[in-house]
């Protein structure tokens, strides 16, 4: 038997007493308080009476902050707060919870919606004071200063058990197939559409709610500057109408979508003189270009489009920009006729951005390889879907389809927890504010610590070894010093 050293005369008994789990919840309840919106959403929430009641928007905050530290359902998320019982010590229980999340019927959820799009105007007002002022994005090198980026997509989110509303979905597998919206300046979830399974990813309707709702949480000023990007799922007429029409005399709305490659549209590539093509730019600016399978390199290239493809009955003023590529292995099987013929896999992007004027302030953003690199920017979109399904939407806890709607609700209320607690205490830290779920969960929201009392004050008292405890101090102080709203 191999003899250990570590372990000698090690015992182990349970008499903590005040220690803390789960630490990083005082910087996501501390935010959510300092922002008004535990109030707010304690003055929407249904009220009831009795010694035993309990304040609906703490449970809602509560039940936000659980699911922000990795709860997947109720049970779990009322487990986790005994983790915090020196901070908080009346845990909600998951009957409560449940309770909380059944109350939000349409109407509540509505003024909900409204709560949040009160408190996202006050924390992008603190942002835009921040030294380093709001968060605008940068595509192909060049920042996109002025313009708020607005990104959609759809997920599906798998169940074996028989939901309500769950169905077979596109990819084969079993669940629902939500319809979401970001804001890639921020990474705030702002709107998320529950759809059955068998929902389709283009449908004009579902695009429509959720942009409508989008809009409403966007506190955008007076003659502001809005970037929508969708992928393939807005190739139809309809959707296209629409987000042309979004744009009226105090909004300026541009917008980037993919588009589905019939046989006439492979016509009209084929037309191209090869000395329109030029070589497509990364999101640094330089040439994106790959090793071939000789050893050599080759850049991917863009064209120009509209002038050769008929685009009568489509939007006035819609541009198609197309893309080409080597093939890789993967792709063999899914090539065209005409992509064989070629050598080349192609990619159509279609966008009402002006070739001459572009995006107002960003020069050069008329040109077809910027069009190019702001379309391909929009895969970052998938990151922020991977993310909040690590936030709560990975799973849905119940066979209620409008208790599921209140979670989906609730995540998204974590998602914008976690987004702005990142915006407004990490901004000092890059590395933590672009962490991902389970990297900031580690190295911060779960760090253990003890609580302490001494003159009428509570101390939290961290490991002063861990490497990032200094980030977490500075977070708290950062937090202490946001205006309260009321």
């Amino acid at each position: 038997m191999q003899a250990t050293e570590w372990d000698h005369r090690l015992g182990v008994r349970a008499d903590g007493k005040r220690l803390v789990g789960y630490a990083g919840v005082v910087l996501l309840r501390k935010v959510a308080d300092r922002v008004g919106l535990t109030r707010a959403l304690a003055a929407v929430l249904p009220r009831g009476t009795g010694p035993g009641w309990r304040d609906r928007g703490v449970v809602l905050v509560q039940l936000a902050c659980a699911i922000a530290l990795g709860a997947t359902n109720v049970l779990a998320a009322e487990q986790l707060q005994y983790q915090w019982r020196a901070l908080f010590p009346k845990p909600v229980s998951d009957s409560t919870l449940r309770r909380a999340l059944e109350a939000v019927d349409g109407p509540v959820a509505a003024r909900i919606e409204r709560v949040r799009a009160v408190i996202r105007r006050a924390v992008w007002t603190w942002l835009a004071l921040r030294p380093a002022g709001f968060p605008w994005i940068s595509v192909c090198g060049r920042r996109l200063t002025g313009w708020y980026v607005l990104d959609l997509d759809a997920t599906v989110v798998t169940c074996t058990s028989g939901k309500e509303g769950a169905a077979g979905t596109f990819k084969g597998t079993w669940g629902h197939h939500p319809l979401g919206a970001w804001v890639a300046n921020t990474r705030e979830c702002v709107a998320m559409l529950l759809r059955c399974g068998n929902a389709a990813a283009n449908d004009v309707a579902d695009h429509k709610t959720v942009l409508a709702a989008a809009l409403r949480q966007l506190p955008l000023p007076l003659w502001s500057k809005l970037l929508v990007r969708i992928d393939g799922a807005a190739f139809s007429h309809a959707l296209l109408d629409h987000l042309t029409s979004l744009t009226t005399s105090r909004r300026r709305v541009r917008w980037v979508t993919g588009w589905a490659i019939h046989t006439m549209d492979e016509e009209a590539v084929a037309r191209l003189p090869e000395k329109v093509w030029t070589d497509a730019l990364r999101q640094d600016g330089e040439v994106h270009a790959i090793k071939g399978p000789g050893g050599d390199t080759v850049s991917y290239q863009v064209a120009e489009l509209t002038g050769v493809r008929d685009l009568t009955g489509w939007p006035a003023g819609m541009r198609l920009i197309v893309r080409r590529v080597k093939p890789s292995r993967r792709d063999a099987k899914k090539l065209t006729a005409f992509e064989k013929r070629t050598g080349w896999r192609y990619q159509i992007v279609a966008t009402n951005i002006p070739d001459h004027q572009g995006l107002s302030g960003v020069p050069g953003s008329g040109q077809v390889w910027f069009v190019d690199g702001l379309y391909r920017d929009h895969a970052e979109v998938e990151d922020r879907v991977k993310a909040i399904k690590r936030v709560g939407l990975g799973l849905l806890p119940s066979a209620s389809w409008q208790l599921n709607a209140a979670w989906v609700l609730a995540a998204t209320i974590a998602c914008d927890l976690d987004a702005w607690t990142r915006l407004l205490l990490l901004h000092d830290h890059p590395e933590l504010a672009a962490a991902e779920p389970e990297t900031i969960r580690r190295k911060l929201y779960h760090l253990p610590a003890r609580l302490t009392s001494h003159a009428r004050r509570h101390t939290l008292h961290l490991d002063r070894t861990w490497p990032w405890s200094s980030a977490f101090t500075t977070a708290w102080q950062q937090a202490t010093q946001l205006p309260a709203l009321t």
